[in-house]
């Protein structure tokens, strides 16, 4: 997929760098000088200029993009990039800080595709990793869509199989996976399933249940 980001700080250039290790084309905009230049020489293509401005945001050619993010830590200008990403056709998705009142969140919501709590999804990890657990739901997605970490036990029925190849609930996928506690990445194609991996499921929340126990078997049945 072909993907621009608006704001090349801290969320934005993390979110394009794991779109980029994953194989999608992204180019970033990027207001400051210093930071579109250290951002351009990790080998990004940048369009340096305000992202809220149209003349900026057509340099990156958003007709052929498939998504435009306003991931600044910016309010208006996040929106008017989703505004001027959407005039093109393209997918928006718009950041949002957890300080702003729901009100506020309502009113820009029903504008754009998806909206995104950064540091609300930071804190929610945080809370999932400190109580610990085999089993965290670290945080929702969407209204549907939550993301949800296994660690796999010796018991666990997938114990030996490809992670490809991983039976899951209609909708539901592994979207990374480590060995013990190295650090998870997309799964390579051939990648087994251990004891004491590490699984990173996309699931509807609905399902949930019925995701660990198939990652879980009998474990899962005994820690409910």
């Amino acid at each position: 997929m072909r993907l621009v980001i608006v704001g090349a700080g801290r969320v934005g250039f993390r979110t394009a760098r794991i779109l980029r290790e994953e194989g999608h084309d992204v180019t970033l905009v990027e207001n400051d000088p210093e930071t579109a230049q250290r951002v351009r020489a990790d080998g990004f293509e940048v369009v340096e200029g305000d992202g809220a401005t149209e003349s900026v945001l057509e340099r990156t050619d958003p007709g052929s993009a498939d998504a435009v993010g306003g991931l600044t830590g910016d309010l208006n200008v996040n929106f008017a990039a989703c505004m001027l990403g959407k005039h093109h056709g393209a997918r928006t998705v718009l950041r949002i800080d957890a300080d702003y009142r729901e009100d506020i969140y309502r009113k820009f919501a029903g504008d754009v595709d998806e909206v995104v709590y950064p540091e609300r999804l930071g804190a929610a990890g945080a809370k999932t990793a400190l109580l610990g657990g085999d089993f965290n739901v670290v945080a929702d997605l969407t209204e549907r869509l939550a993301l949800a970490t296994v660690v796999v036990s010796d018991e666990s029925p997938v114990v030996g199989q490809q992670v490809r190849g991983v039976d899951l609930p209609r909708h539901a996928r592994v979207y990374a996976h480590g060995h013990g506690r190295e650090r998870m990445t997309i799964p390579l194609p051939n990648a087994t399933v251990e004891a004491g991996d590490r699984l990173a499921v996309i699931t509807e929340r609905e399902a949930l249940a019925e995701v660990r126990q198939r990652l879980q078997g009998d474990a899962a049945a005994s820690a409910s």
